[in-house]
């Protein structure tokens, strides 16, 4: 079997990876891969929130004539390297756009020195033109903080950093003395007591953990963000 085809077998099995549907050989196979072809590792980017909205489907436990469909998290094979592989490709995205945008100041900069230099001969020793009402600044992004108070039996410390954005809500975790069966999911919950997960992430030797996830609900409609083991068992509360 050529490269290419090896590599079409395994884009082809991405879903049955994120839903734990492959064999141990199969999911071996798929983690060597991805660990060199950052083509699969955006698909995988891509696809990662399906289980999620398979799970939270209204109807999701009766697909396939009622059987019952394994999408927790629980269930996915090989959690921890999943979001080890993204973080990666978010990475050399986040560096692909770093570069562009470097690029795209040097040209801005040199189009704005000629534009200047063209201002300046056209406006010498006459009225600047009246653009109107001078345009107000754009107010900062306002931070979130907010701190986790420990659920009974639990030792869970740190705290939540919401960043408002057009689409949603950025979450940044700083937390410690995580206990429990992992992996562990962020959730952030509404002011209708709806949640959403925002990120997960599996066991850590030190019981600390540093990351950053995102939801779709809005800063200002965001009532607390849990942190909670795989079992749903709530180990923190932080409320906005």
């Amino acid at each position: 079997m050529s490269d290419l085809d090896d590599h079409q077998t395994l884009h082809r099995l991405l879903g049955g990876y994120l839903l734990g549907g492959l064999d141990e050989t199969d999911t071996e196979r798929l983690d060597a891969h991805l660990a060199e072809c950052a083509e699969c590792r955006t698909e995988l980017d891509r696809l990662s929130p399906v289980p999620e909205m398979l799970q939270r489907m209204p109807d999701a436990r009766h697909l396939g004539g009622g059987a019952a469909l394994a999408v927790s998290p629980a269930a996915r094979p090989s959690s921890q390297n999943i979001e080890t592989l993204l973080s990666r490709m978010r990475a050399e995205k986040f560096k692909e756009t770093r570069v562009n945008r470097a690029r795209w100041l040097a040209v801005a900069a040199v189009t704005l020195v000629a534009a200047a230099g063209v201002t300046y001969g056209i406006f010498t020793n006459t009225t600047p033109p009246d653009d109107g009402p001078l345009a107000q600044p754009t107010a900062s992004v306002q931070l979130i903080d907010a701190r986790f108070q420990p659920a009974p039996g639990s030792g869970l410390t740190g705290d939540a950093k919401l960043t408002p954005k057009a689409w949603g809500v950025e979450v940044s975790l700083d937390v410690s003395r995580i206990s429990g069966n992992g992996p562990f999911l962020c959730l952030v919950r509404n002011r209708s007591g709806q949640t959403e997960q925002a990120a997960v992430w599996g066991d850590t030797p030190t019981g600390e953990a540093k990351l950053t996830g995102a939801s779709s609900t809005k800063a200002t409609d965001v009532d607390a963000i849990l942190i909670t083991d795989r079992d749903g068992k709530v180990l923190g509360t932080a409320t906005v």
